[in-house]
Formats: structure tokens, sequence, C-alpha cells
């Protein structure tokens, strides 16, 4: 007969897993007309632009953990290398010793989690602890990457940029004829990095877009991506939004990261309203609510969240 303490570990255990499955299968079945998945931001990084500093030591990892699940997070991402323009790159060591708090106490709560690394070596470690997901910012710089993700049958975020962010010179700051035609140019990038990804062996139901909001791009970037986000919905994967806290909101009125948590809300409604899947933001709990909001609206409307959005199963 199992005692009390072993039935229940074995409820948290199947209760863990559930929530996880739910994810999963909520990923797998990208626009089923549901409001979308929020990623709560976890970095554990000193110098990170909104909140760098502020969850270094182990005792401010875990309660950062624990905020964004109590908030209603449905995935922790985990980050240790900033990549705000002029980052320097973070040494594969170094960011596993920075991540190993959050990362294990994410497990541990039975999250579903994303660690945001474009070095190989931190991906296939996390991975081999039990994450679900990389968040990769890099347009799949590195293709083996890919195949470690491949390997461990996990989801792969593919963040279009064009160029490392220790070659940005600043927020916001890019020329604006990079791009002929920003959705176009970003289909094309993307999709060949998609292609690699494929051919390490990724699944396409395992690879995410995220359009880059602010990587290699401009503030009238940031606005024209948000607005077309729907045409991205043709590449026939699950799209991520993540507009949080960025400085393309300071085009508007100048406003410092402290200051943008309104114009973070009417980004992740608009990217709701246009096929976004998954919403990475910091504020979880606020855009929780407002997502809450829009979806009772446009239900009391008749109307499904994200309309036209055209499924796994459906093609």
């Amino acid at each position: 007969m199992r005692t009390e303490t072993q039935l229940l570990l074995a409820c948290h255990t199947t209760g863990s897993a559930a929530k996880v499955n739910h994810v999963r299968q909520r990923l797998e079945a990208f626009g089923t007309a549901k409001p979308p998945l929020l990623m709560g931001v976890v970095n554990v990084t000193p110098d990170s632009f909104f909140d760098g500093g502020r969850y270094l030591s182990p005792e401010e990892a875990r309660l950062r953990v624990d905020q964004v699940l109590e908030a209603g997070a449905d995935i922790v991402d985990i980050g240790a290398e900033s990549t705000k323009p002029g980052s320097p790159e973070v040494a594969a060591r170094e960011q596993l010793t920075r991540l190993s708090t959050a990362l294990e106490h994410a497990l541990d709560r039975g999250a579903f989690v994303s660690v945001d690394t474009m070095n190989t070596e931190v991906a296939a470690a996390c991975l081999a602890r039990g994450a679900h997901m990389i968040n990769d910012v890099s347009c799949l710089r590195d293709p083996e990457l890919a195949a470690v993700a491949a390997e461990h049958h996990a989801f792969l975020v593919i963040t279009h940029s064009r160029v490392p962010m220790s070659q940005m010179a600043g927020f916001s700051q890019w020329p604006d004829d990079d791009y002929a035609d920003i959705v176009q140019d970003v289909l094309a990038d993307w999709g060949r990095a998609a292609e690699t990804a494929m051919r390490a062996g990724v699944r396409k139901e395992k690879l995410i877009f995220d359009p880059g909001i602010g990587f290699a791009k401009n503030a009238r970037h940031c606005f024209e991506l948000l607005s077309r986000l729907r045409e991205f919905t043709s590449l026939g994967v699950g799209i991520l939004s993540g507009p949080s806290r960025k400085s393309f909101i300071a085009d508007i009125d100048g406003s410092s990261a402290s200051e943008r948590l309104g114009g973070t809300i009417a980004a992740c409604l608009l990217s709701a309203e246009n096929g976004a899947d998954v919403l990475r933001v910091h504020d979880v709990a606020e855009v929780r609510q407002a997502i809450g909001v829009w979806a009772a609206i446009r239900a009391h409307d008749g109307a499904a969240p994200a309309p036209g959005r055209p499924s796994a199963a459906g093609g």
C-alpha cells in the first residue's frame, strides 16, 4: 500500500504531466480559435533591457518562476543571455550556471519550460534535464541547434533576425530600406531557416514562427509586422508574438521600458486578433486579464477569437 506522501507525489506528477500535455497539444493544434497561450519571461541575466539583474540569486529566480506561474503563464521561458542591442554572447557554462535554479524549479513545479538560447550546448543540456522547447532568436544561425531539438522531440521557436544583436547599433535602430517588403522578406528568410530545421529532423508541427519584433528592425518595421501578422499564417505553423516592453513602443511617446505596459497590452491584443498562438510577456497577470476581456467580448459578439486562422487539422 502506498503512503500518503507517495499518493500526493503521484497526484502531483499526474497533474503536472496533464498540464504539459495540454500546452503541447495546443501548440501542435495551432489556430484552433482559442485565446493565445501566455509565455512568461524569466530573465536570469544582469543586463536584459527591462528586468536585468532582478532575478540573479537562486531565491529571486525561484520567486520569479512562481510569480509567472501563479499569474497564469502556460509556458515559462528562461533566458540567461541578454539580446538587447550591442549585447555580447555569453559562454555556455555561464548560461547554464545562471539558469540552473530557475530551470530545475520550473520543472519541479510541473511547468512547460522553454529555454531562450542560441547556444547548442546549452540547448542540449537543458533538453536533457527535461525542458520542452528551445527559443532561438538567431533565426537558426547554428543549424546544429535544430538537430538537438529534433533529437529530444522538442519544440523549436525560430525568431526572425538578420544579424547577431551585438551588431545592432541601438534600440529600434535599423536601416529602413533593408527590407523591400517586410512581410515577404521575413517570410523568405524564415522559410529558409525552417527548411534547414526540417532537414535536421524537426517535424513541422514542432516549429513556431516569431517575427522577431526588435531584432534587426526599426519601429516602423515592428508596427507593420504586427499590423500584418495574419499574413504569416501561410507558413502553416504556430505563431508567437513577443512585443513585451520593447523599444518600438517608445516611438509613440518616448517611454522607458518601465512605462510600456499599456503599449505592450495593445500590441498583444492586436497580435491575438491577428492570429498569434503564443504571447511572450513580462507582465503575465495584466496581459492575461486583457486577453480574457478581449475573448469574452468576442464571444459575446458571437465571433471566435482570431477568426480565419488556418489550423493544423483544417489546413
